[in-house]
């Protein structure tokens, strides 16, 4: 959420809340960091809500820096490589992992990149039509290419996993960027953040669904070993 301060806070303090029951609703240890993914969206909002604040004088032109350089981390560094990885994790096909190890060395690679350009080159967000816009100073001649590699390794994993579902969820990621990349380009990062809470709760969905399958198989199973080892 990024229109304003009180948005990104409520914003926030709901994709979290969705991010707790969701972690909730993992069964295998393989679906932790999948699940993870609401609670670190509602966190980048709430550091988002934090930046809002800091607008307000120069006093906090420190914690502007944090703020800016913490949300940038979240949504350039890491989740460039959270999505490849999580997706991995819970993938059991052998040709399918094979494809999703690919696509975490690009996303590592691409990680890498932004947190060298972070380290080098200067960012300062400022309001612009109720919303935040990262100014940055990175190479302009890689910007389309990283912004090609972005897509492809934070949505393309979510088609080739054989997991139920996900690519529903890479649909909904999918368009949920080019919306935003059309009728928000200068705002992309930020305001691409808006469709947080709709992710979050298809993989709530997602997990919640996998739960109980997971629950029915093993209650069929139950049901078979009766039967084949009659209790004496």
């Amino acid at each position: 959420m990024c229109f304003s301060a009180g948005v990104s806070f409520a914003g926030g303090v709901i994709i979290s809340g969705i991010g707790v029951a969701t972690i909730r609703e993992v069964h295998k240890p393989s679906q932790l960091v999948f699940a993870c993914i609401p609670l670190f969206f509602g966190v980048q909002q709430i550091v988002e809500g934090c930046l809002w604040l800091t607008f307000q004088g120069a006093d906090y032109i420190n914690i502007q820096k944090i703020a800016t350089y913490l949300f940038l981390i979240m949504a350039q560094v890491l989740w460039p490589t959270l999505i490849p990885v999580s997706v991995l994790l819970m993938e059991e096909n052998k040709k399918r992992k094979r494809i999703l190890w690919i696509l975490l060395g690009l996303g590592i690679s691409l990680s890498l990149y932004y947190f060298i350009c972070l380290l080098l080159f200067n960012v300062i967000p400022q309001i612009k039509g109720f919303h935040i816009e990262y100014n940055t100073e990175f190479p302009e001649s890689l910007a389309v290419i990283a912004f090609i590699v972005y897509l492809v390794v934070t949505i393309t994993p979510l088609f080739v996993s054989g997991i139920k579902r996900t690519h529903l969820l890479g649909i909904l990621m999918f368009f949920s960027c080019l919306i935003t990349a059309i009728f928000f380009t200068q705002y992309l990062i930020s305001v691409w953040c808006f469709f947080a809470a709709l992710i979050s709760g298809v993989i709530f969905w997602i997990l919640r669904d996998a739960k109980k399958e997971f629950s029915f198989e093993r209650l069929a199973l139950a049901k078979i070993s009766s039967v084949i080892i009659p209790h004496k």
